[in-house]
């Protein structure tokens, strides 16, 4: 089965042709970061313009790669939450109206879902695992069930780690996107240079969750409190202590959640699963089977979306043509990516 698959969450216009749910045919992503830069930041406004005006041409160019026809694809997907809703609406919209146009089936696919699917497209991973999801709106550590069937033990209980790498990047004027700027810096500067304070979250019915507004804090108004001396006070070693810090944070409540659940195999996914140091930092820990995608399909992609719907539609799970999209996801719970979560009746 043949699955065409859109993503417009934010600001990458994507689109991806997949084949039973894990042969990748086409991946096309374009990206709007040179419309954004200059504003350190995502603009809305100017995401869903982008969309609008790449949306047909992604598409087109994702069929030609495969080489298929429209007579080809079995179903079309696109992501309806969570997300800017200015962009949802386009891909959303898109989708649907290519469903009904060539009386496809159509499947409305949640894009964390996504993002926890990517690893699944180029590994072969039994369920249950424990999903550690970081991206630039969310940090989620989850028992995986089931391809849509997440258990949320914790998430942020302020900023996304993700926001709190844009938001420093934005302070201190390095660019945008953060994470990948300060990723980079971070190999030219020494961990050891600040000592950035960590919530003391690893208690009680927050064992699992996260913060980082206490640590963007510190890094941005108070960093000279926490500085070692004999270090320089530079953006190198500013960002390695920071990186260190943030990572440090996820894999202490990621590793409260595999001294309670058992579970040893880790599966990542999300932009921030790029990070190099939390990369290093899990493979340190010999004891797990650490599980990330392959770089290009850490970032949003059409390719993850395609790879779960297949999963639905396989199942004979596709969603009706007034499917709508929603900025969030009400409430984290298990069954987080149940089928009312999606939207679907």
């Amino acid at each position: 089965m043949i699955v065409l698959g859109i993503e417009s969450s934010c600001d990458e216009t994507a689109c991806a042709i997949v084949e039973d749910g894990k042969r990748i045919i086409s991946n096309v992503v374009a990206t709007q970061i040179p419309f954004h830069q200059i504003y350190k930041g995502v603009v809305p406004e100017i995401a869903s313009r982008k969309h609008a005006e790449w949306i047909l041409p992604v598409v087109k160019q994702a069929l030609a790669e495969s080489n298929l026809t429209f007579d080809d694809i079995d179903a079309i997907a696109s992501t309806n939450r969570p997300g800017l809703m200015g962009s949802l609406l386009v891909g959303l919209t898109f989708g649907k109206t290519l469903a009904w146009t060539l009386n496809k089936p159509f499947i409305a696919i949640n894009h964390m879902l996504g993002h926890m699917y990517a690893a699944h497209l180029q590994n072969d991973i039994q369920y249950p695992y424990l999903g550690l999801l970081v991206s630039g709106g969310h940090s989620i550590i989850a028992k995986v069930n089931g391809f849509d069937d997440l258990e949320v033990l914790g998430t942020t209980i302020d900023d996304s780690v993700g926001e709190a790498f844009d938001k420093v990047s934005k302070f201190y004027n390095l660019g945008y996107p953060g994470g990948v700027i300060i990723d980079n810096l971070a190999k030219n500067g020494n961990p050891k240079a600040a000592n950035f304070p960590m919530a003391k979250l690893d208690k009680g019915d927050h064992r699992y969750d996260v913060s980082f507004s206490g640590l963007k804090t510190a890094v941005i108004h108070q960093r000279e409190m926490f500085w070692n001396q004999g270090f320089e006070v530079n953006n190198e070693n500013m960002a390695a202590a920071f990186q260190e810090t943030a990572c440090k944070t996820l894999v202490r409540a990621l590793m409260h959640a595999v001294e309670d659940t058992g579970l040893t195999t880790v599966v990542a996914g999300g932009g921030v699963a790029a990070n190099s140091r939390l990369r290093e930092m899990l493979a340190e820990h010999k004891e797990l089977n650490c599980i990330f995608p392959p770089l290009k399909l850490c970032g949003d992609n059409g390719a993850m979306i395609a790879g779960v719907a297949y999963h639905f539609f396989k199942r004979g799970d596709t969603s009706p043509i007034n499917t709508t999209c929603s900025a969030r996801i009400p409430q984290f719970k298990r069954g987080l990516a149940n089928l009312e979560a999606h939207g679907r009746r």
